[in-house]
């Protein structure tokens, strides 16, 4: 089947190693506690990250410094953009970060040329969580270097970094933290294919538009996106676990 560009396939659970399909389901419980948790007091993980910030506007970050665990060097923040500026519905996203200093050794950023390298503790992207007006996720994508004026690191690279990204901490919220984390190691199969499917992209574009500057172009946000479901995925990697077992 021919998917549409930044498209992913689904994940053939079965063929993932029976250690991945555990840290999956470990995820799944991660993020169902976490939900459990904030569900008693009708709070989610949106809510967390916005509480005692003000007023919720447009474009700016929440928390406003982003959260940021020096031990692990994981980041992340969220925000939103004007209605109608996705392609789906959405109240706001997560953007998740590891900073360099956070990475194995033999991962460099890649040459981009005319392109700027972004912050000087060299974010790398991994993905973003579309979250719905309730405080659901809805969908996972990837973007552009200049969206967030990340350090560029190839695809080959970043998927080495997925397994990384964990929040150990109390604020802004530890229910937050502890579901982005789970989110991150439930859906890695898609995380990853959509990193790939990331590059791709850019290699395209790059091709159909050699005068302009790919990783500059405002013509390319998105990279690479797919629809989640929390339910499904858990159910999923349940039946793949009793198959293999």
């Amino acid at each position: 089947m021919k998917l549409p560009p930044g498209s992913i396939a689904a994940p053939d659970f079965v063929r993932l190693s029976h250690r991945r399909l555990e840290r999956m389901a470990d995820g799944g419980v991660e993020v169902l506690e976490s939900l459990r948790v904030l569900l008693k007091t009708e709070d989610n993980v949106v809510g967390e990250v916005l509480r005692g910030h003000g007023a919720f506007a447009e474009w700016e970050h929440f928390p406003p410094d982003d959260v940021y665990d020096a031990e692990s060097h994981a980041q992340y923040y969220y925000h939103a953009h004007p209605p109608g500026g996705r392609a789906w519905p959405e109240h706001g996203h997560f953007h998740l970060f590891i900073r360099a200093e956070g990475m194995p050794k033999g991962i460099w950023p890649a040459p981009l040329g005319r392109a700027r390298r972004g912050k000087s503790d060299h974010l790398c992207h991994l993905v973003a969580v579309s979250m719905d007006a309730h405080g659901f996720p809805t969908r996972l994508f990837t973007t552009n270097r200049w969206v967030t004026a990340e350090t560029w690191y190839w695809a080959g690279d970043v998927v080495r970094l997925v397994d990384r990204f964990v929040v150990d901490q109390a604020r802004p919220s530890w229910p937050a933290n502890r579901w982005l984390g789970g989110m991150v190691q439930l859906f890695h199969p898609q995380i990853v294919a959509l990193i790939r499917a990331r590059d791709t992209t850019v290699e395209r574009w790059r091709k159909a538009h050699p005068r302009r500057n790919v990783f500059e172009d405002r013509r390319l946000e998105v990279t690479s996106s797919v629809e989640i479901s929390i339910h499904d995925q858990i159910a999923a990697v349940q039946r793949a676990l009793a198959e293999k077992s």
